[in-house]
């Protein structure tokens, strides 16, 4: 057993009994198919199609970045079933002690602009909602300056409905459960409703699947390769985190299984209804709506409308409590686990989820996909192919929990930190580095060399591959030390 007094140690981070692992196969696949079915992945297809592809290159994309994704995703909850720990915890074998809140603040940033993401989509259904029944709303008197891109009426809404995410946050994450029952029924209901309405409006599947794509050659192929970079950066959080939930499972096969049922075939299922319905809006309005909150702001029926908005809101509130704190909290808490608790890490995570702006992240396809998704994905990807490398090719699967939880143990390396794993992180992420600054426009298009900036288009595989090689040729010489300990 772990030492319970180490300031490594609380008892969310503590490994999980074999004894009360009881998650099976279906546990897992209604746990993805329960996060699968949200309004960011309805978006993330139907930007696909805003971009220029037909339905079933956007099918197609959707489909093979989830089961790319799916690959580190089980290879990463394998430690979690077999020693029931957390990640916090499992990147302290490659990082150190102290060095994995490198990995655990970094991978908790992103849950944070997701949280954000999701918060501006639930307050910008009840701004869509009051709007029909008090008009004034959307002609408030602008009172941010024009650069935050944030009028008053959608940033009102937005606050009230972070006030009521942090007071269930305060309350506590079982006060949840019921609104993810909600959700599990009512969601799949109403985007099968929206699917029903999609056809019947844009006179049957046939004209909405007919649609020619407007990228051809060269064009498709620039497009995408960032595209699917992006469809893999949509879970490369949680191809990270993914121990916080395989901790509980009764086995391997459990969580492998369950893994492959859920991700890929709900991902895209609820993807093609996202692809049918953006489709329909073309057809319907003559232009490609994008955004099913907005989409439904269209429809005359006050009512109507108004059930939608709070239907989206409150599925939005029961996705964000279950996907989007749980984990950054349980991060956070990483860094002092004698000090900050669920409710605390849970508050930092609201406060980051302000401040990074989701409005404008969520404003356009491209700053969905290019800024958004393939910016986190060249972070995310080095730290998955550092902790893969470690568990598979330096300690062969082998971890001595004991000593995950000491400061002196053997993964306390220097001072807590391994160098060879920061060396590797940075190697991954440099490359990435001047394509990102000529997405967000701070460099001019000629700062480096076309070659160099398109490495970005494949951030997340170029971080990934690049870092886990360097990690293995860093950690050569440390490979035999460390299975002489084991045994």
């Amino acid at each position: 057993m772990p030492d319970t007094n180490t300031s490594l140690y609380n008892e969310d981070l503590a490994p999980i009994e074999q004894s009360k692992r009881s998650w099976g196969t279906w546990n897992y696949a209604a746990l993805w198919i329960s996060m699968s079915l949200c309004i960011p992945t309805y978006m993330l297809a139907s930007s696909l199609i805003e971009g220029g592809m037909n339905w079933w290159q956007s099918i197609l994309t959707i489909f093979i970045g989830n089961t790319v994704v799916l690959i580190p995703m089980i290879l990463n909850g394998h430690a979690g079933a077999k020693y029931g720990i957390p990640f916090p915890v499992f990147a302290r074998a490659s990082f150190g002690t102290r060095g994995a809140n490198i990995p655990a603040i970094l991978r908790a940033i992103v849950a944070c602009g997701w949280f954000g993401i999701q918060t501006w989509i639930g307050g910008f259904s009840i701004y869509q909602m009051m709007k029909l029944w008090f008009p004034s709303l959307a002609t408030m008197p602008q009172i941010f300056p024009a650069s935050f891109g944030l009028e008053t009426g959608p940033a009102i809404c937005f606050f009230l409905f972070w006030l009521l995410n942090m007071w269930v946050v305060y309350l506590g994450v079982e006060s949840i459960r019921k609104l993810l029952v909600f959700k599990a029924f009512f969601l799949p209901l109403a985007a099968l409703a929206l699917l029903i309405w999609a056809i019947n409006a844009g006179h049957g599947l046939g004209p909405i699947l007919s649609q020619p794509s407007k990228l051809q050659g060269p064009a498709f192929w620039s497009f995408f390769f960032p595209a699917l970079t992006g469809m893999v950066g949509f879970w490369a959080t949680l191809s990270l985190n993914i121990p916080d939930f395989t901790r509980y499972a009764k086995s391997q096969k459990a969580q492998i299984n369950g893994q492959i049922i859920g991700l890929p075939p709900s991902m895209t299922l609820f993807a093609f209804i996202g692809v049918v319905v953006t489709s329909a809006t073309f057809i319907i309005y003559g232009e490609t709506i994008w955004d099913p909150v907005v989409l439904a702001g269209k429809f005359q029926n006050k009512l109507l409308v108004s059930i939608a908005m709070i239907a989206v809101a409150i599925s939005t509130l029961a996705t964000n409590i279950a996907a989007n704190i749980v984990s950054p909290a349980n991060d956070f808490a990483n860094l002092s686990p004698k000090k900050i608790n669920f409710r605390t890490g849970g508050l930092i995570t609201g406060i980051l989820g302000i401040l990074i702006f989701p409005w404008k992240l969520i404003a356009d396809p491209n700053g969905y996909i290019f800024t958004w998704l393939i910016a986190y994905s060249s972070l995310l990807g080095p730290i998955g192919g550092i902790m893969i490398a470690d568990y598979y090719f330096i300690r062969k699967q082998l971890l001595h929990v004991d000593d995950l939880y000491k400061h002196n143990g053997q993964y306390a390396f220097v001072n807590g930190f391994n160098s060879s794993a920061i060396i590797a992180l940075l190697a991954g992420v440099i490359p990435n580095i001047p394509g990102f600054l000529l997405q967000v426009k701070l460099v001019s298009p000629t700062a480096f060399p076309s070659w160099i900036s398109g490495l970005y288009n494949y951030a997340w595989f170029v971080g990934f591959i690049v870092s886990g090689i360097v990690y293995i040729w860093l950690m050569r010489n440390y490979k035999r030390e460390i299975v002489n300990l084991e045994k």
